[in-house]
């Protein structure tokens, strides 16, 4: 019942993209005031931590990408507009959300980046299958943590990236009140939520190197699989 809670949550938010996108970006008026009401964030914090989430992409990146979740790819497909070399797979659990990702992608003229829904709890791919994972704003809403922490693990190759952020309770309290009063009650985040304290021992148990920074009530990552550094 859960993952149907969080589906109709999402159908909600794909259908009203324009608002998500100016959350998600801090880009509109009502993305500003949301993004300083709620996350106690101005718009050069918003950037600094979609910057650190996605630090783990090269520039000149060539290999294969898996992003999950995709959300309406406000963010990510002008980064796959710039790696034309790459093989981007993006992957959802919302088709509402993906419609308007794959919308975007194709007004782009992204033929490198491909869609899926499926669920990030049971990817549907084999082993060590991409070089980055990429997960933005994703963690914080899946209803089964553990699966979803173990089969990103799993399909990303020995060597490789795993980046990206979501929400941790416990750094800003005008955040948590908001999440646990209108996000969860909403559909739009499940607990039980990470700590930084939480996070890093979770993501040192799994990763040979891992770098987390906190903006806000926002945690970003990068993480190395085996012994190749970030």
């Amino acid at each position: 019942m859960k993952h149907e809670e969080i589906r109709q949550a999402y159908q909600m938010l794909g259908q009203e993209a324009t608002a998500y996108d100016g959350m998600i970006t801090c880009s509109t008026f009502f993305g500003k005031t949301i993004c300083k009401l709620v996350w106690d964030m101005n718009k050069e914090e918003s950037d600094r931590y979609l910057q650190l989430a996605l630090s783990g992409i090269p520039e000149d990146f060539s290999g294969k990408l898996l992003e999950v979740p995709v959300g309406t790819g406000v963010i990510t497909m002008p980064v796959y507009r710039k790696l034309k070399s790459a093989d981007v797979t993006c992957l959802d659990y919302s088709a509402e959300m993906m419609e308007t990702a794959r919308k975007r992608a194709s007004k782009m003229g992204l033929p490198h980046v491909r869609f899926l829904r499926g669920d990030v709890g049971a990817l549907p791919f084999e082993d060590g299958s991409f070089d980055i994972i990429l997960s933005l704003n994703g963690f914080h809403a899946f209803p089964d943590k553990d699966a979803a922490y173990r089969e990103t693990f799993r399909v990303l190759k020995p060597g490789g990236v795993f980046c990206g952020c979501f929400y941790i309770c416990g750094e800003t309290k005008r955040t948590d009140w908001f999440i646990r009063h209108f996000y969860e009650p909403k559909g739009f985040f499940t607990p039980p939520f990470e700590t930084k304290s939480s996070l890093k021992q979770r993501l040192e148990s799994l990763y040979a190197d891992a770098a987390l920074h906190t903006v806000k009530s926002m945690a970003c990552f990068c993480c190395c699989k085996e012994k190749t550094k970030c």
